[in-house]
């Protein structure tokens, strides 16, 4: 491995480029679920079929990649980070261009084989960036980095409702040809105003041609080089490490828990409180926007800061995040979203800092206490209606925030050589995205609604709570502490 001191911040900076990108195109998933579910009267079940055939093509390429790696040696290893990063790229941007053959001729089969390798090449990106940016940097501060990047991909999820939202539901809506369901059926959207296959034409085109552009740029950054040993290993030797195994189920609940919620929740919002997409989108920004606020927070509070500046800059930080996400929805919907509407979100800041102070900077007990809330929140759901019962949804996101990054730099952590292989197999875990929301999906439809269909998400994080609290710890030598 590369080694003395050296200035990563160029790298970091084009990583982080990537970390939003992906986290602002996987969040228009929860925006293509109810624009598909029009366009092809889908029920709940069906319409979860987008995420299903998404993150299944995480489970894939990961098991590709570790058959690959198991007999023939890590390719990543091999190739390099950077070739590694320049493919997965290019493999989005064709996966982005099928997009308008799909949405012209109404193809929802197309749709989905899009979005599978659209992931496929997002699957090689998460296998090379995610320990790379561990490893630019000293190991006690890997997961202060790894929640910064994080924190920019929230910035993509926060963005992607209300950008999105506005593209797909009433800027390009209206332009081009009105959209007809399979049945022969006007497409319209909640407010009654009709729907446009340039809605998802366009802003995908628009994806393949930033890929691109990333590509070309990543080819031509100089980028540090990292070997994990002389000698490229061979066979499934991290598979041995029982932190990272536990590991790989944490990421499956998280991420199936995570992209669970927010795939259901434009339709739940209207099921409680009648909000249109327009209006349910400003709230699903919140959620994702929670998670960002609680990734930068997280970037600082395991970071090697003193006590005193650390908190201080913790608070800061998070009112300053708050109304800049406040004051971009404001920009989009003007006063019909008032500040009175986010009122309730000061509440979850509160209690998120409050979760960080009792987590003393230490990421095992950070996580554990923050999946401890997060269940809290979802009883709550299950026990209340209307709009409280969204707002204890929306609160959700601040906790999610630290848990990728948590849960991956835990369970990598002392894999040396096996350490591109058990990031593989921990991206594989991503399948819980494909899941979990087809599971939630299947009990709402047998419900009859979403609401009570929150008692699914609520197994995911009592799991978490045990790997933050017990499963982490490195059982293979010394015993270390969370």
């Amino acid at each position: 491995m590369t080694s003395g001191k050296q200035n990563y911040t160029g790298a970091l900076i084009v990583l982080t480029s990537l970390f939003f990108m992906w986290g602002f195109i996987t969040c228009m998933n929860d925006i293509l679920i109810p624009f598909l579910r029009k366009m092809f009267d889908l029920d709940r079940f069906q319409s979860m079929m987008v995420q299903f055939a998404f993150f299944t093509a995480y489970f894939v390429g990961s098991v590709i990649y570790f058959i690959i790696s198991a007999r023939r040696g890590d390719p990543i290893s091999k190739i390099g980070y950077k070739n590694g990063l320049i493919l997965g790229l290019v493999v989005s941007a064709f996966a982005s261009l099928l997009f308008y053959p799909a949405a012209q001729f109404q193809m929802f089969g197309l749709f989905l084989g899009a979005l599978f390798i659209l992931a496929l090449g997002f699957t090689l990106l998460q296998i090379a960036a995610n320990p790379y940016v561990a490893l630019l940097g000293s190991p006690k501060t890997a997961s202060s980095r790894l929640n910064m990047s994080q924190a920019f991909n929230s910035l993509g999820t926060t963005l992607a409702p209300i950008l999105g939202g506005y593209l797909v539901f009433h800027y390009f809506a209206r332009m081009g040809t009105p959209l007809y369901s399979t049945l022969g059926k006007p497409v319209l959207t909640d407010g009654g105003g009709p729907l446009s296959i340039l809605g998802v034409q366009l802003p995908y085109l628009s994806f393949a041609v930033i890929f691109i552009l990333l590509a070309i740029l990543i080819r031509f950054t100089p980028l540090p080089r990292f070997t994990s040993s002389a000698t490229i290993q061979k066979g499934a030797g991290a598979l041995k490490h029982r932190h990272l195994v536990l590991g790989m189920v944490a990421i499956f609940m998280y991420v199936g828990a995570e992209v669970s919620i927010g795939s259901s929740f434009i339709n739940y919002a209207h099921e409680v409180t009648g909000f249109t997409e327009m209006q349910a989108k400003n709230f699903l920004a919140f959620y994702w926007g929670g998670a960002m606020i609680g990734r930068f927070l997280g970037a600082i509070s395991l970071s090697s800061l003193q006590k005193g500046k650390k908190y201080g800059l913790m608070l800061l930080t998070s009112v300053l995040t708050f109304l800049i996400i406040y004051g971009v929805i404001f920009l989009e919907s003007g006063e019909s979203f008032p500040f009175s509407n986010v009122m309730p979100f000061i509440i979850f800041l509160i209690l998120n800092y409050i979760g960080f102070v009792f987590g003393k900077s230490l990421p095992g007990r950070t996580l554990a206490i923050f999946a401890f809330i997060v269940i809290g929140l979802l009883v709550t759901t299950l026990l209340t209606n209307g709009i409280f019962a969204l707002w204890t949804i929306i609160g959700i996101g601040l906790f999610n925030s630290i848990m990728w990054s948590n849960i991956f730099t835990l369970a990598i952590k002392d894999l040396k050589e096996y350490t591109a292989q058990g990031s593989s197999l921990l991206v594989m875990m991503i399948l819980g995205g494909a899941l979990i929301p087809l599971l939630q999906g299947a009990v709402a439809d047998m419900l009859n609604g979403y609401h009570y269909s929150y008692f699914v998400p609520i197994i995911s994080y009592v799991y978490i709570l045990y790997y933050g609290w017990k499963g982490h710890i490195v059982k293979s030598g010394k015993i270390t502490s969370s």
